[in-house]
């Protein structure tokens, strides 16, 4: 895999430091850093940057630095820096976007169901979610799922690098497809043309079942889809070919 690259290398330095950091300042730095919901009182518009630095514990951190090590070097090295950075944070980006617009969406059924129901306002409803609050009789007016999806997509922020690593993880089945790889619980070697396509297919069917995980599973899909669709523009028109340096 040779050196480690310029880019990767500064990239996991600041992830490791804002994660010891948070061990020092703790809610302080999620309340800046991780990415709110649009609606919530603690959204700052940095966020949707800021949380691919932020990881919410140990195993998170090291397998997200893991796989940027494992799969960004060999693009970095083939792309060139600023290339790179680009492409991952613009990974990153996408997939805080498709997260975010789930979320409305979540947001949005349950806050219907709610002003329907009952003879509450869109603002009064939000201020109570704001306060830290929320209602029981609001189970009465909609579906479990329905309430506790509203009110988990306002109060639960997003942390971590996964959305950009798995726009890394696409762009390195693009170019290195041949190559072997292996699930911790499925210690088989499995071609990368297969492993990433199955690894967003497992995402994708727990994202869509509402399988409570505690993994975001539609940042992981916004970004490996941006980074699906920056390796086809690019390899359509061979701008793979041009480092950036």
């Amino acid at each position: 895999m040779g050196r480690l690259t310029d880019a990767v290398k500064h990239l996991l330095i600041i992830n490791v430091i804002l994660f010891f950091a948070t061990k020092l300042y703790g809610d302080q730095m999620y309340q800046w850093l991780s990415l709110w919901f649009p609606e919530n009182p603690n959204f700052q518009w940095w966020q949707v940057f800021s949380h691919m630095f932020m990881h919410g514990s140990f195993m998170h951190i090291a397998f997200n630095m893991y796989a940027l090590w494992a799969f960004g070097t060999p693009l970095e090295q083939v792309w060139g820096r600023n290339k790179f950075l680009f492409f991952y944070f613009s990974a990153g980006l996408g997939s805080a976007l498709l997260h975010t617009g789930v979320n409305y969406l979540l947001f949005n059924n349950g806050l219907e169901a709610i002003v329907a129901g009952s003879a509450m306002t869109q603002n009064q409803i939000i201020d109570i979610l704001s306060n830290g609050q929320y209602s029981t009789d609001w189970y009465n007016l909609a579906s479990r799922s329905t309430i506790e999806n509203f009110i988990q997509a306002f109060n639960i922020p997003a942390v971590g690098a996964s959305g950009a690593i798995y726009g890394i993880l696409v762009a390195f089945a693009f170019m290195y497809s041949e190559a072997k790889l292996m699930l911790i619980f499925l210690p088989v070697p499995i071609k990368a043309k297969y492993f990433v396509p199955v690894l967003i297919g497992i995402d994708l069917f727990l994202g869509i079942g509402n399988v409570n995980t505690g993994i975001a599973h539609f940042a992981h899909i916004g970004g490996a889809l941006i980074g699906f669709i920056m390796m086809w523009y690019w390899k359509k028109n061979q701008f793979n070919q041009n480092r950036w340096d």
